[in-house]
């Protein structure tokens, strides 16, 4: 990092993120853990049921597995533009189907749906735990996390498809990645859900509905010789969302903001953000709009107000891979540890533009963090984000960046160490702009 500014946060960022990750086995505990911070730092819940008021300071809204938080300004007029942090809180996993009981040949196992795109063969062999959110017959909700070995789908042994060593691993995903939790010729209707209960102290049939997920269960752990890099689980996109927390929490209570800050993290990204809970909802439109109205705005202000705001769709991107550098455009090598990355497409597959280069390029400057660029393969076809669905739904300017990781999409995925908290602290620097 350069001398220029000093540092915000450092490596105790990324002991931290560490600890999230941890804590964070489905988006539904992200944003629980999300808030909690919040709350530590003065924050308030608001209910969108009840009528909001216009009074400063730091206010959040929770749905589902998504969160908006924003810190209003004692000084904050009604068309005070917004500068705001995306991310999203859901990964690709095993997700629990309706009839979850099933089984086979004197195995019991659980059923399972794939979400979003993982790696397949990077669940094949682990520990897996089961975590997510239980609907009770009262009309509450409880968060339950089974975070102890429980689950297995098992890897096929190679002396009986010996064929994988010409045509590679091929899965099929509703046959071979269904785990396995015990042993019965028996599978009673109510098998896992009965053990839930009983796991989370409730009565026989409290529990009528369900969003259930695997999770791998090893620890996130700082990875070689000298500990430059870190290993975890759901890194997509965690990692955006714990630094984005961060940096909402370390200009709130500044006063003399020239933007209202927030932070807008989304469920269901990996599988195209049409939810109530996704980007491409009406979530993030309606809390800007009704905080807006609630200081006494008009449509005017609300127009003028979303004209000035700027958005950071903050996600993981692709670092170079050293075994597979062909794959990459041959001018754009990301590094790990080499700070933030300017995500770019010409085909708004990332909403970044020149405008957006230059507002991004400017906070990394006032922070010290150095950055660098990511553009695909022209022969490659290019991921999305929240970026380009957060510009044309609300007419904001939104520019892509993340963080450099290897391993996207699989159970456990790599990163530098440094990253996490070079990303937190160019977003306080574009924040508190």
């Amino acid at each position: 990092m350069s001398s220029s500014a000093p540092s915000r946060f450092d490596r105790g960022h990324t002991d931290d993120l560490m600890s999230f990750l941890a804590a964070s086995p489905s988006p539904y505990h992200a944003v629980a853990n999300a808030a909690e911070r919040l709350e530590k730092a003065g924050f308030r819940q608001v209910e969108e049921t009840d009528a909001w008021d216009g009074t400063s300071g730091g206010k959040y809204v929770l749905r589902g597995g998504a969160l908006v938080a924003w810190y209003v300004p004692e000084s904050a007029a009604p068309h005070t533009p917004f500068r705001i942090v995306g991310a999203h809180t859901d990964s690709p996993n095993l997700r629990v189907k309706p009839q979850p009981d099933m089984g086979a040949h004197g195995w019991r196992q659980v059923a399972v749906e794939i979400y979003g795109g993982p790696l397949l063969n990077s669940w094949l062999d682990r520990d897996l735990g089961l975590a997510g959110r239980l609907s009770l017959r009262d009309g509450t909700t409880r968060l339950v996390n089974i975070d102890r070995p429980l689950l297995r789908v098992p890897q096929l042994a190679i002396h009986m498809d010996r064929s994988i060593y010409e045509k590679g691993l091929q899965l099929d995903k509703q046959k071979h990645m269904q785990p396995i939790w015990g042993l019965g010729d028996s599978v009673g209707e109510r098998d896992l859900i009965s053990f839930l209960e009983e796991e989370s102290g409730l009565a026989a049939g409290d529990i009528t509905g369900w969003d259930l997920m695997t999770h791998a269960l090893e620890a996130p752990a700082y990875l070689g010789r000298d500990r430059e890099l870190v290993a975890g689980p759901r890194m997509d996109n965690l990692l955006s969302v714990h630094a984005g927390t961060a940096a909402l929490v370390a200009v709130s209570g500044r006063d003399a903001l020239s933007y209202i800050p927030v932070l807008a993290a989304f469920d269901h990204e990996e599988n195209g953000s049409q939810a109530d809970t996704g980007a491409d909802g009406p979530l993030l439109g309606s809390v800007l709009e009704r905080s807006v109205f609630a200081r006494g705005g008009s449509y005017e202000d609300r127009a003028r107000a979303f004209a000035g705001t700027v958005c950071l769709s903050s996600d993981t991107g692709h670092a170079v891979h050293p075994n597979y550098a062909e794959r990459h455009d041959p001018t754009h090598h990301p590094r790990a540890n080499g700070g933030p990355i300017l995500k770019v497409n010409v085909n708004q597959r990332y909403a970044t533009d020149g405008s957006g280069r230059a507002a991004f390029a400017a906070a990394c400057e006032r922070a010290g963090v150095p950055w660098q660029t990511f553009v695909s393969n022209n022969a490659m076809p290019c991921g999305t984000t929240i970026g380009p669905i957060t510009a044309a739904r609300h007419g904001i300017r939104t520019v892509d960046i993340g963080v450099a990781i290897l391993s996207m999409h699989s159970a456990r995925e790599l990163c530098g160490a440094d990253d996490p908290y070079l990303l937190a602290n160019a977003l306080v620097a574009f924040l508190e702009s």
